[in-house]
Formats: structure tokens, sequence, C-alpha cells
């Protein structure tokens, strides 16, 4: 049985939703997102709440309960307040910059890294050792910032690479004489 999904989804002011059929709707002040159901679920908007329970007593609807609760909370989360990943660039010359819609990175590599930031998606570098990724679709940040870092993963000997600010290196000795 589910524990995410008997809990109701709570609209916040700011946001509308609105369930037309199996296809789920958002609005809010960082725009619109859509997510239709598989038809195992059943989705109804209840006096501000968006309530989800699974159609019959099969594996398949009770997993895709949990999953539909979790994605529409997410969809109206990111509506409202948005996303946000921040990355931490480390090692000696390695920087990132922001031109237009695209992020130059220096990796240590011969050539600059350019990574163009795709539709509904901010980049912003407040440092050059510093990117802060944000839209309101949390499954596409993420794989932006999982993009960005698989650039140059961080190496467990010196840390040297991309991570996430909150990430940490698990370092390993270097070579004794």
């Amino acid at each position: 049985m589910s524990r995410v999904g008997k809990y109701p989804v709570v609209v916040p002011a700011g946001v509308t939703v609105s369930v037309d059929g199996q296809t789920v709707h958002a609005k809010g002040k960082f725009g619109e997102l859509s997510f239709h159901v598989v038809k195992d679920v059943e989705v109804k908007l209840e006096d501000g709440k968006v309530v989800v329970t699974p159609q019959g007593n099969e594996k398949f609807a009770r997993a895709m309960w949990g999953t539909a609760r979790a994605r529409i909370n997410n969809m109206v989360k990111g509506v409202g307040e948005g996303f946000t990943k921040k990355l931490d660039i480390v090692g000696v010359g390695y920087r990132a910059a922001v031109q237009g819609r695209t992020l130059k990175l220096a990796l240590g590599f011969s050539h600059d890294v350019d990574f163009p930031i795709p539709e509904g998606i901010d980049i912003k570098c407040p440092q050059p050792t510093q990117i802060e990724i944000s839209g309101n679709d949390k499954q596409r940040v993420g794989q932006v910032a999982a993009e960005i870092r698989a650039y140059r993963s961080p190496e467990p000997y010196k840390g040297k690479g991309v991570k996430y600010s909150d990430e940490k290196i698990l370092r390993k000795e270097g070579k004794k004489k």
C-alpha cells in the first residue's frame, strides 16, 4: 500500500489546478505544466486538494498511485515556487560562464565545453565556480544538472570536477612511498 499516495496534494494560493479526464493541468507564476495519469489511477479535485486513488488492487495500480501523486505534487510545487539545483566547480582553472543561451565550461580539456541551455531552464553563474540551475519541472532541472556534472564528475583523489553543492566526495589516500 502506498504511503505517499494516500495524502492529498494541497494546492497553494496563486496556483490553479484543473483535472480534465486523466490529464492534470497546473498553472502558476512559474509557468504551466500538465501530466497525463495512467488509466489505473483516478484523480479528483476536491475543495482545493487533488486526491489520487487507485482503480483496483493490482500491483501496477498501487505503484502508479504513489507515482502519480508525487508527480502531481512536484508539478504543483514547480509552478508555484520552482526548483533549483546548485553545482560547485572544484579545480585550478575550472570555471563556468553564461553567454546568451549557452553555458561555457572550462574543465581542463583542450577546449571549452559549450552546453546549450534548454527551453524552460534558467542557468546563472553567481561566481565563476558556481552554477545555479532553476526551472519549474523537477525532472528537467535534475537532468540538466546531471548532464553538466557528467562532463567532469569529481574524482576521489583531489576532488576536482563538477559536484552538487550538497554532495560529499569520498576521498582516497594517494600513493605512499
